[in-house]
């Protein structure tokens, strides 16, 4: 969890992201900060702090927020001061669970769920199925929890039931910042079921144990 306060014993002439200077590391003087963070929120999953944002680019927070709101009303087709300035784009910029990442605009979810459905009539693999089982019998969950049961990275599997429709964002945690996942009526769908009560029970598929178990090392 981040947090503004100051922190001890940093090595002689370091300065902190939060502090009204710039720490050495960072974007070079003369980059735009909005053109770097509009970069990386380009590339991010989860939504970043503004004071994790401010040590990215080696920049003040306050210097981070005026370049946040910049791109927010940028994007909204507005200047800073509410003016309309421009196009308003089918994405956002939001503020969700104390941190910032770009979203497809609300009226637009519609029209992107049904080019993905188009465009993504193949089959799902093995890794896909494997995580959308985790998620359906584990839900509301993290990516790192979702991560953890598997043992492997699932960045580009959620990314890709996300954009199927089988499985939908229910919430960020407030003080991690983890948006949690769980299925979408799509999954039953699909599935031929009315409610996620009709899926298999596992506990008749586990090892019960009478056996022993293998030792793992």
């Amino acid at each position: 969890m981040t947090t503004d306060e100051p922190i001890m014993d940093a090595a002689p002439g370091t300065i902190e992201a939060g502090s009204d200077e710039a720490p050495a590391r960072g974007i070079p003087h003369g980059v735009d900060v909005a053109r770097a963070l509009e970069a990386i929120f380009m590339v991010v999953d989860e939504p970043q702090s503004v004071v994790g944002l401010a040590s990215a680019v080696g920049r003040p927070v306050k210097e981070v927020r005026a370049a946040i709101a910049e791109l927010v009303a940028d994007y909204d087709g507005l200047a800073v001061d509410g003016r309309p300035a421009g196009p308003r784009r089918g994405f956002e910029l939001r503020e969700v669970g104390g941190g910032w990442r770009i979203y497809v605009r609300s009226e637009l979810d519609e029209v992107v769920r049904d080019f993905v459905h188009t465009q993504n009539p193949s089959k799902l693999s093995q890794a896909a199925l494997e995580t959308l089982a985790v998620i359906a019998y584990k839900q509301p969950i993290s990516r790192g929890a979702i991560a953890s049961i598997r043992a492997v990275k699932v960045d580009s599997v959620v990314r890709t039931l996300l954009g199927r429709g089988l499985i939908t964002e229910a919430f960020t945690d407030s003080e991690t910042g983890a948006i949690h996942y769980e299925t979408t009526d799509l999954l039953l769908v699909q599935l031929g079921i009315n409610s996620l009560d009709e899926l298999p029970k596992i506990s008749p598929l586990l090892d019960d144990g009478s056996e022993g178990f293998d030792d793992v090392r």
